[in-house]
């Protein structure tokens, strides 16, 4: 091979700046679709102290999808209720989690410590061989044409280095200088109030002293929530009042006189305490030219439901898979058009619900608040009622989806425990990513062999809800027998036999007969369509998303 046939060493099919949580996510996405990318972060260690403290059951899939959920589950727990607690102290309703069997195998909602799952992600991220980290290494300057992005990069030892991408993503934070050279404004969404967050890692024999659950304490005069971390680690958000100083606020001595009326400083130690100011904002674009902006670059939320590190996360994976089908040519530059309305218009939904809360557990007026207990109270009928934290997560509600009136529309599609031949597994280790076709056996049966020939004409796997013995349909690519019953309870409930799936795992559309399945392969045949054909030569990763 001569030289001029060797690849350019500084040009990358992508480049991530930032490796938090959601570049590091990103990173392993593309190594798993082979495509060779660099990631660069200015700082070289991970933050040793917790920030984000929640994920969810579908970011934990994700792990699982990835390989990576075995390093990450050590340090993980369950998040179970949190109770909410009114004005003169009474219980007024609680947040939960969906009872089992679980709709996507996991407990729905978790708590983890923060610095081991980082490292555990970023280990991930670079095992793959075609992924390079450069860390200690900060982004100078970014220009891009028509065909390249070009970035100047420097060192911690102040060697410069100039690179060039296909594209690139901006995982930067909240601070985002990608944002804040492409221009792009944030939406105010209205909500900016100061909160001192302080994790403590408390001894065992002052657990007992502490709320066995999660707790938001709505009180008017300190609006307060309690969360239960991993093993000891306890975390209190309290609101700060007007006039406060949030650096005085921050000090150990005040820190351990705001905890008074939980703990005393020999009940444990403290790890962290930081002043915020928690805000609601929206970028009013995620993307310019062949630039994209993700996680909190592109958003920020108050934490009251433990939803943003889970925002970033979804971001990258709704991305990563749309840019490993143009890269690879099977699809046009126009499936990237769909990132932005897609993630930015769940996340306004998501940020307006979890502001929503905010609202109520800051109420600061005595009248107010006491007049917010009685009218919540009454929506339980008089007692405290139960919701789920599930059902305060929209579905996606535009995009890269059917047009019909559908009810499983944008919605995530479960992953129920299955048994197969092999034995019992979750529904992706054997189903597989990538799009695929979920039907019940009996409207399988009933297919026609021009639509058999269709799905997979349209690279759909077809996975087969059946039972285990029965005789196989001709063309299945795996058949499955569910153990809990949480499929045909799904497919029960929309009147429908079969969804297409995303391989983000939302349901592009779903048919109770061959003729809405028909419709649905020409709209996504139509949607993912290339612009040409593939090049020659284009490898095709395994499916995963």
């Amino acid at each position: 091979m001569s030289q001029a046939d060797l690849p350019n060493p500084d040009h990358y099919q992508v480049v991530v700046v930032g490796f938090g949580p959601s570049g590091a996510v990103a990173a392993s996405l593309l190594g798993h679709h082979g495509i060779r990318s660099l990631v660069i972060d200015k700082q070289r260690e991970v933050y040793d102290k917790p920030r984000a403290i929640a994920i969810d059951h579908e970011i934990m899939r994700l792990f699982d999808n990835l390989g990576v959920a075995g390093q990450v589950l050590p340090h993980v727990a369950p998040f179970h209720a949190s109770e909410h607690f009114g004005a003169e102290g009474q219980l007024i309703r609680r947040i939960d989690t969906v009872p089992e069997p679980y709709p996507l195998s996991y407990v729905p909602t978790m708590v983890f410590t923060q610095p081991p799952v980082e490292a555990a992600l970023r280990a991930h991220a670079r095992a793959y061989d075609g992924i390079e980290v450069s860390l200690g290494t900060e982004l100078v300057d970014l220009t891009q044409s028509d065909h390249h992005v070009t970035l100047t990069l420097r060192a911690d030892d102040g060697t410069m280095r100039t690179v060039t991408a296909d594209y690139v993503i901006g995982c930067d934070g909240a601070s985002s200088g990608i944002r804040e050279r492409l221009g792009i404004p944030l939406d105010d969404l209205v909500f900016d109030e100061p909160w001192l967050v302080v994790d403590v890692l408390v001894d065992d024999v002052a657990l007992t002293k502490l709320p066995q659950t999660a707790a938001q304490f709505c009180d008017p005069k300190r609006p307060t929530s309690f969360i239960i971390g991993p093993g000891n680690h306890r975390r209190w958000e309290i609101m700060l009042l007007p006039g406060e100083d949030p650096r005085a606020a921050q000090t150990p001595e005040r820190v351990w006189d705001l905890l008074a009326r939980w703990l005393t400083p020999e009940d444990g130690t403290l790890w962290r305490a930081a002043s915020y100011r928690f805000h609601a904002l929206v970028a009013q674009r995620w993307r310019v030219g062949r630039v994209f902006i993700a996680g909190d670059a592109a958003h920020q939320q108050p934490p009251f439901i433990g939803q943003g590190m889970c925002q970033g996360v979804r971001d990258v994976a709704n991305l990563i898979w749309k840019l490993a089908r143009v890269i690879e040519g099977s699809s046009g530059g126009a499936l990237l058009d769909s990132y932005e309305p897609e993630r930015s218009r769940h996340v306004r939904e998501l940020t307006t619900r979890i502001k929503a809360i905010g609202q109520v557990i800051c109420e600061r007026d005595p009248v107010a608040a006491r007049e917010r207990d009685a009218r919540i109270l009454a929506e339980g009928g008089g007692q405290p009622r139960t919701i789920t934290r599930q059902e305060i997560v929209p579905p996606l509600a535009t995009g890269l989806l059917t047009q019909q009136d559908d009810p499983g529309r944008g919605k995530l599609f479960p992953q129920p425990w299955v048994t197969t031949q092999q034995g019992r597994a979750r529904l992706d280790t054997v189903a597989g990513g990538g799009f695929r076709l979920v039907i019940e056996a009996a409207l399988a049966a009933r297919l026609s062999p021009g639509m058999l020939a269709s799905i997979h004409s349209c690279g759909l796997r077809l996975v087969v809800l059946s039972r285990l013995g029965e005789q196989p349909l001709p063309g299945a690519d795996v058949t499955v027998e569910e153990c809990d019953g949480v499929l045909r309870a799904w497919f029960a409930a929309s009147g429908r036999a079969a969804a297409v799936v995303r391989p983000d795992h939302y349901v592009f559309g779903t048919a109770a007969a061959e003729t809405e399945m028909a419709a649905l392969l020409d709209e996504l045949e139509s949607g993912l369509a290339p612009l040409h054909p593939a090049p020659m030569g284009a490898q095709t990763a395994p499916a995963l998303l």
